[in-house]
Formats: C-alpha cells, structure tokens, sequence
C-alpha cells in the first residue's frame, strides 16, 4: 500500500478529467483525492497497491481527450482509514 502525491500538467481541465479519473480509481480500489488547480492544471493524491495506481496512470495517459505533457509524482505518507475517492477536494 502506497500513498502518491501527481501533478497532471497538459491539456487536462475541461475533458472529464476528474469524472474519468474518480471512475479509474473505484475499478482499482485506489482512494484519494482529485482537484483541478487555478492554473490549469490537476493536483491528485492516489493511496492503494502501487500495482494499481500504476495501473490507473498508465489509463490516464491513454484516455481520449485528456492529454498529458506531464506527471510529477512524489511518494508521501498513508492516509489511515481513508474512504472514497472525492473530486472536489
């Protein structure tokens, strides 16, 4: 179980970006958090088997109107007893 901190910089608010990823993160049992920045870009925290978040990043890099020139990821601390995946954080 890991806790990762991304930073999603692209074309990346306003195509569903936040539904998409929510939608993503209840198939893998990922919980967390999505928020879209003033700047345009996306801010999310991923917790759950590194498998998974792998998994949903590599879903994320291949949606059809999302596109992403960039992901900063930082691993960070557990969340304990965290529920859910909330999009507007």
């Amino acid at each position: 179980m890991i806790r990762q901190k991304v930073h999603f910089l692209g074309f990346v608010q306003g195509v569903g970006f936040r539904f998409t990823i929510a939608r993503h993160a209840a198939t893998l049992k990922i919980t967390g958090w999505v928020r879209n920045e003033y700047d345009g870009t996306v801010r999310a925290e991923l917790q759950g088997e590194e498998k998974n978040i792998e998994r949903l990043l590599d879903k994320m890099k291949n949606e059809r109107f999302i596109r992403i020139s960039r992901m900063d990821v930082e691993t960070i601390p557990i969340v304990e007893g965290e529920k859910g995946f909330k999009t507007d954080y």
